[in-house]
């Protein structure tokens, strides 16, 4: 579990800490366990602008206890990784099914995520992801809450998960 030190949570302090690290938790757990890749969690951050730090990024939509999103943005060379692993053959480009995995791994995330956060009394309902490819694209979020963002690092490259919850 990431400890998130006392200045963030100043920071953020409009919206409950705690349900960051259900994301987390589920992100290394998704990972690890349906693409065989060792993944380390770097220092979350406030992020301040809507750029993606990617080249495609799956975004899902919750209600329940908050409304808000979660955004999974993952470099090319990273997601490439990632599937190949997955389907057990090598992809060499973003692609369809890239696209379709993007979207399987934001909804697995956010269901282990969900869960986790339903064992403490926190029910949240999940919309369909949506997924966006391509350099220097926008993730809309669709609440004003703080953005929330975790780097995590494979030997595959970089990929980052958003969340955000309505003040």
């Amino acid at each position: 579990m990431i400890r998130l030190d006392r200045s963030f949570v100043r920071k953020v302090n409009a919206m409950n800490v705690k349900l960051i690290n259900p994301f987390i938790n589920a992100t290394i757990n998704v990972l690890e366990t349906m693409a065989f890749v060792k993944v380390d969690a770097g220092r979350p951050y406030v992020k301040t602008d809507n750029l993606a730090v990617g080249d495609v990024t799956g975004i899902l939509g919750l209600t329940g206890v908050a409304n808000g999103t979660i955004a999974v943005t993952f470099e090319e060379k990273c997601i490439l990784t990632i599937v190949s692993n997955m389907f057990g053959e090598a992809m060499e480009s973003l692609n369809d099914e890239i696209a379709d995995a993007v979207g399987e791994l934001t909804n697995m995330i956010s269901g282990q995520a969900r869960r986790e956060l339903e064992q403490v009394g926190k029910v949240f309902k999940a919309a369909i992801p949506s997924v966006v490819i391509g350099r220097n694209h926008s993730i809309r979020h669709y609440s004003d809450g703080p953005k929330i963002a975790i780097p995590f690092s494979t030997e595959g490259g970089k990929f980052t998960i958003e969340v955000c919850f309505e003040r």
